[in-house]
C-alpha cells in the first residue's frame, strides 16, 4: 500500500467524521449512521482492491 492510498483513506475518514457530526447535531442520526457505513464500505472496497493486487503478485511470483 502506498502513501497515496493512506492519504485517500485518511481524507475519507475526515470527511465522514465531519459529515457525521453535522448530521448528528442537526438531529439526523440515521443519516449520520448511513454516512458512516458508506464511508466504511468505500474504504473497504479500496483495501479489497489492493489485497487483490497483492494476491495476483504472489501468484505470479510463485507461478501458481
Amino acid at each position: 500500500m502506498d502513501v497515496d492510498m493512506i492519504f485517500k483513506i485518511a481524507a475519507i475518514g475526515i470527511i465522514v467524521a465531519v459529515l457525521n457530526q453535522v448530521l448528528i447535531r442537526s438531529g439526523r442520526e440515521e443519516q449520520a449512521m448511513m454516512t458512516t457505513l458508506a464511508g466504511l464500505i468505500v474504504v473497504l472496497m479500496m483495501i479489497i482492491q489492493e489485497i487483490s493486487v497483492l494476491f495476483e503478485t504472489i501468484k505470479s511470483v510463485f507461478d501458481l
